[in-house]
């Protein structure tokens, strides 16, 4: 075996995190649509800096709002993503398609192969499913995979589906979380993005982190984020 072969550096694994956000016309107002795209875009600029030696770390963003749910942002590596084109509000929340279109990707062993570590999915919405969304839920949580893989939630204000919402997490130290306000979004995404940034330098990023949102700022004291 040559020398270079010998000291070769080995690929690094993919560390998939797939964010299903509501668009719909409700997330228009408060500015919470605004702060979603400020997080997401943090979120991307942040994980681009990361050390790829041991994890890549791939972004794709799904979203459902109008008469459709879609793929905003394709499953890719971070530091491929050249600017994120912004989100906007509208229409009704059709999540059971988008429940489908995680399923299919995570399903699909070329986009997500099995040497990936486990995947996260981060589910966000202000609103209530307004299509047949049981089937594809149900579906999504009893996939293997979907099973294996972080997956996080938060509520967004009063309006939102807590019942549907409260079954979707399943790390044992975050559950659903409520979010008041645009700036819980952005608390809430924050954490995600620290969370993962720190998954991928971990020894074995497969290893399940605490998951930890920050308090308010010293001058915003009146922002809360509830677990429940």
């Amino acid at each position: 075996m040559s020398s270079l072969k010998k000291f070769a550096v080995p690929t690094p694994r993919p560390l998939p995190v797939i964010i299903l956000a509501d668009v719909s016309g409700s997330m228009s107002e408060d500015g919470k649509i605004e702060a979603l795209n400020a997080a997401l875009k943090d979120m991307i600029k942040t994980f681009t800096k990361e050390s790829r030696l041991r994890a890549e770390i791939q972004v794709g963003v799904i979203t459902f709002g109008g008469e459709a749910a879609q793929w905003h942002l394709p499953l890719a590596a971070a530091h491929s993503v050249p600017d994120l084109t912004e989100l906007t509000a509208d229409g009704m929340t059709p999540m059971g398609a988008a429940f489908s279109l995680a399923l299919e990707l995570l399903e699909d062993k070329d986009r997500i192969p099995s040497r990936a570590f486990r995947p996260v999915l981060v589910l966000l919405s202000d609103g209530q499913p307004n299509d047949d969304w049981e089937g594809p839920f149900q579906a999504l949580c009893a996939s293997e995979r979907a099973q294996k893989a972080t997956r996080l939630a938060m509520a967004i204000g009063a309006d939102a589906d807590e019942d549907m919402l409260r079954d979707f997490p399943n790390h044992i130290e975050a559950p659903l979380f409520k979010g008041h306000n645009a700036r819980d979004i952005y608390r809430f995404l924050k954490a995600v993005t620290m969370t993962v940034t720190k998954r991928s330098t971990d020894t074995d990023p497969n290893q399940e982190d605490v998951f930890v949102v920050l308090p308010p700022d010293d001058d915003d004291k009146i922002l809360d984020l509830d677990f429940d």
